[in-house]
């Protein structure tokens, strides 16, 4: 009897048993898992990637500065055929507009301006003349001028006296645009002639080349 006793509770335990087993390997999975596969991990890395960017944008465009001149701008010499001397050459930008009025042509393209003036005289201009004849002149006619600085400077055709100053451009005819323009005046002087280089553009603009090549390639003929 005692063995058939026995006999009845190891039955009951193996059937206890199994039926736990089934009941573990049936149980549905838990909801809202925290557990994410491997190929959702790397598209979510790939996307917004390891350091936190989307490295597939292009590189922003560069763009120069207003009144910037092209480092590609060409130039070609100019000499005038008329007016009150005719005696020299400097080179110009290109394909720019040229005006004439008296003794003075102007060459322009958008915000920039090379103006020759050709006039009589009987000294050589010197810082000290500009700086008491020029300055109060242009004080009394150019909007807003500021900041004149009066030097004596070289260049390929000699020693030049340099103005340079700050002014407002005229309004522009079409947006009514006003511009904070920088100038250099170079006054070249030879035998009685006096030929007046300004070279003007926006005061942001990067033009320091430019504009030596221009005062630079000044000549007498």
């Amino acid at each position: 009897m005692a063995l058939h006793a026995r006999t009845a509770a190891v039955v009951a335990g193996l059937a206890m048993t199994a039926a736990a087993a089934v009941s573990c390997s049936g149980s549905p999975p838990q909801s809202g898992s925290a557990s994410t596969s491997p190929r959702a991990a790397y598209s979510h890395s790939n996307t917004h990637g390891g350091n936190g960017q989307n490295n597939s944008a292009p590189a922003p465009t560069e763009t120069n500065p207003p009144g910037d001149i092209p480092d590609n701008q060409a130039y070609v010499p100019y000499q005038p055929a008329a007016g009150t001397f005719t005696g020299f050459t400097v080179k110009v930008p290109e394909g720019w507009a040229r005006t004439v009025q008296n003794a003075t042509t102007q060459f322009t393209d958008k915000l920039n301006t090379v103006q020759i003036t050709a006039t009589s005289a009987s000294a050589a201009p010197t810082a000290g003349s500009v700086t008491s004849t020029v300055v109060p002149q242009l004080r009394s006619q150019v909007p807003k001028f500021a900041s004149p600085k009066v030097s004596e400077v070289d260049r390929h055709a000699g020693r030049v006296v340099l103005l340079t100053y700050q002014a407002d451009s005229a309004k522009d005819p079409v947006t009514g645009k006003v511009v904070r323009d920088a100038f250099e005046r170079y006054a070249y002087y030879r035998a009685g002639h006096e030929v007046d280089v300004t070279l003007s553009g926006p005061a942001n603009a990067d033009n320091v080349d430019p504009w030596r090549i221009i005062s630079d390639s000044f000549a007498w003929r």
